[in-house]
């Protein structure tokens, strides 16, 4: 599980009665999709063949620039995360980081779904006894992705909710 029982306002669009502008929430998106573009390499190298998690990130990014809805970004991320079930380890990380990151339009708390998908990645793709540390430099990699606008709110929402995503987040 990687969302709270209740729902942060700061994550939850103006419309929708939260505070979070739409430009923020594209900014996190644009994040998202970087965080689990960076490890997809993981997932493309188990399974060439099968494009579901890059077009999830693509998804992603498109509903960013208006090109598609927001339920067709869903849908994409629900098709990443697919990709991922029958697998284990980094591959299946990467694919569900994807997801995450698609589904970002739908809920803009997924951003930290996606990130935390990719360190897990990280560090499960790592040589044996190396996986902290390099789920450590994905976290700062991560970190100085963050654009300025919405640095504070993510590094916040990590603090706050890294216990129940893996822990991942002390870097």
């Amino acid at each position: 599980m990687i969302l709270p029982k209740d729902r942060d306002p700061r994550f939850v669009t103006i419309r929708r009665g939260g505070t979070l502008t739409d430009s923020d929430h594209q900014l996190l998106a644009l994040w998202a999709a970087s965080c689990a573009e960076h490890v997809l390499d993981l997932f493309e190298s188990a399974r060439p063949e099968d494009p579901r998690p890059r077009q999830a990130i693509e998804q992603a990014r498109a509903w960013v620039r208006g090109e598609i809805t927001m339920s067709q970004a869903r849908t994409a991320g629900g098709h990443a995360m697919a990709a991922a079930r029958d697998l284990s380890g980094a591959a299946r990380h990467a694919a569900y980081a994807a997801g995450q990151a698609a589904v970002v339009a739908h809920v803009a708390a997924h951003e930290l779904g996606a990130a935390a998908y990719a360190i897990k990645a990280a560090r499960a793709a790592a040589l044996e006894g190396e996986g902290e540390s390099a789920g450590q430099r994905e976290c700062r990699w991560q970190r100085d992705q963050l654009p300025e606008a919405i640095r504070e709110l993510v590094l916040d929402d990590q603090r706050l909710r890294n216990d129940i995503c893996w822990s991942v987040f002390d870097c």
